[in-house]
């Protein structure tokens, strides 16, 4: 089934995780349990508003097909987390799936707590009733180090033991990430700060928008095969501001079992766009998967009348390159999403053609081949583009005749997203229009569209998350210019059964 009910809203992605009706925020705890993923999420279920903040739980047996479950955590009413269940992550403890997310109590004073839930029925594969624990197993941060934000942990493994990140900022304007040794869940041990700000290569790789963070929420860390580690925060300057990676090593010291460790090496954006943040990790054997949150980027009236607010992104594999580079790709499930046959697919293209004109690339001038012409584009799509020199994707068309495009230039070595003429309006998140430049190779994208949440992969190297809205008399439509490879695109459908 889709995740997402059948709404009139065009605006609506039907094929992403999202509630029905409600508020949507911070993905949580995405947790594998008797062959189903299930995946949590910051939830109002009482209006398209950030306040009054449950867990919602929806659980898939491929990636693609979820199906929503009860509200798993609420707020308990004199309890720890009477002023809402924040963000957080779902551990297995010794068979029993445990919750372990923020509580903020009706003191708020910017400070949360750290609480824990368990699954009532560890046999139920819905995994559909959890009870929380009545006292915090952190009660706040730790003295000494003039810490004015603490939330959301994040429990891994390494060096045999278990241990927990906890996002934080300082009075001074340092943000950073807090290390707790937590071998057991009910007794936590300060284990010191893992990173901070003033390291030089966080400094350098997160730039100016790093500059004005004053804390690092939702960290998340996840190890890859070579052998790196990679560390995922979310830059905080008094709003939600963007997202970014460092990738290092962990350390430990034999001498002190209680002593970790990490060396950051690189690291840069997590995500180029201006509508993802907060991103979750799931550690598998094989792999590791990330969904974002994806906010609106529209007028308030609007999302109150549409009655919902925020989706959840496709899921994606995350890596590193050698360099320490991310590596991220859509998840290889997402293709029993696409329909049986493309309706488009060059060089073999039955729709209308145009030549394009010879490009010069280093090296001596690009031939020209014949491309797609006007292709309608469905609603919801999974499109790959390769090129061989500077080509330009358009995917929609105004009635003034302005266009939304996407230029490779392999010889730059930059791919552009330009939507000048579909400005942002006032809404959650950074405002602004301006085209998006990444530096990659630039002789791939593949762009994954469903109603207003666009996700662009560049090569696999980079992403850009953002929302478009059409307005009715614009036209969904693909026209590929210049010295293109291969174009192939499908229509997202609802998987077939079985």
């Amino acid at each position: 089934m889709s995740p997402a009910a059948h709404s009139p809203d065009p605006h609506a992605p039907r094929f992403r995780v999202r509630p029905p009706a409600g508020w949507i925020n911070d993905p949580n705890g995405p947790f594998r349990w008797r062959g189903r993923h299930h995946l949590f999420y910051q939830h109002n279920p009482d209006a398209p508003i950030h306040a009054n903040v449950h867990w919602g739980h929806v659980s898939s047996p491929d990636l693609v097909r979820w199906e929503h479950h009860p509200i798993a955590l609420a707020p308990t009413p004199g309890g720890p987390d009477e002023a809402g269940c924040w963000s957080g992550c779902v551990v297995d403890d010794d068979g029993v799936p445990t919750a372990v997310y923020t509580g903020v109590d009706r003191h708020h004073t910017g400070l949360g707590t750290i609480c824990l839930a368990r699954a009532a029925d560890p046999d139920d594969d819905a995994l559909a009733e959890w009870k929380p624990l009545p006292t915090p197993v952190v009660t706040g941060p730790p003295t000494g180090l003039d810490v004015v934000m603490f939330r959301d942990p994040f429990v891994f493994r390494c060096g045999g033991r278990r241990w927990a990140l906890v996002g934080a900022g300082h009075a001074d304007g340092t943000p950073s990430v807090l290390l707790y040794d937590c071998e057991d869940l009910a007794d936590w041990r300060f284990a010191g700060v893992l990173v901070d700000g003033a390291d030089p290569v966080a400094a350098e790789a997160f730039g100016d928008q790093g500059d004005r963070a004053v804390g690092w929420e939702c960290p998340q860390l996840y190890a890859t095969a070579g052998g790196d580690w990679v560390l995922v925060v979310s830059l905080w300057d008094g709003d939600p501001c963007s997202t970014a990676y460092l990738t290092g090593r962990l350390r430990t010291d034999g001498r002190d079992p209680g002593a970790l460790r990490f060396e950051a090496r690189t690291g840069g954006r997590l995500d180029h766009g201006r509508d993802f943040y907060a991103p979750a990790v799931l550690q598998e054997a094989d792999r590791a998967l990330m969904w974002g949150w994806s906010w609106e980027a529209r007028e308030r009236g609007e999302v109150e009348r549409a009655g919902w607010a925020g989706v959840l992104t496709a899921p994606r594999v995350v890596d590193v390159h050698p360099d320490g580079a991310l590596r991220v790709v859509p998840a290889p499930e997402l293709e029993l999403l696409r329909a049986d046959e493309p309706f488009v697919t060059e060089p073999s293209v039955t729709a209308p053609s145009v030549t394009a004109p010879s490009v010069t690339a280093p090296g001596g001038t690009v031939p020209s081949r014949t491309v797609p012409g006007r292709v309608p584009l469905p609603e919801a799509y999974d499109l790959t583009v390769t090129a061989r020199g500077l080509t330009t994707v358009s995917l929609l068309r105004s009635a003034s005749g302005g266009q939304l495009t996407v230029r490779l230039d392999p010889e730059r070595g930059t791919v552009t997203l330009d939507r000048g003429d579909w400005p942002r309006r006032p809404g959650t998140g950074p405002r602004g229009s301006a085209p998006i430049v990444v530096r990659a190779p630039g002789r791939e994208v593949r762009v994954l569209v469903d109603g207003s949440l666009f996700e662009l992969f560049v090569d696999d190297r980079a992403t850009v998350t953002e929302r478009v809205y059409r307005r009715p008399d614009d036209v969904r439509e693909l026209v590929v210019t210049g010295a293109v490879a291969a174009v192939t695109g499908w229509e997202l459908v609802p998987p077939t059964l079985g």
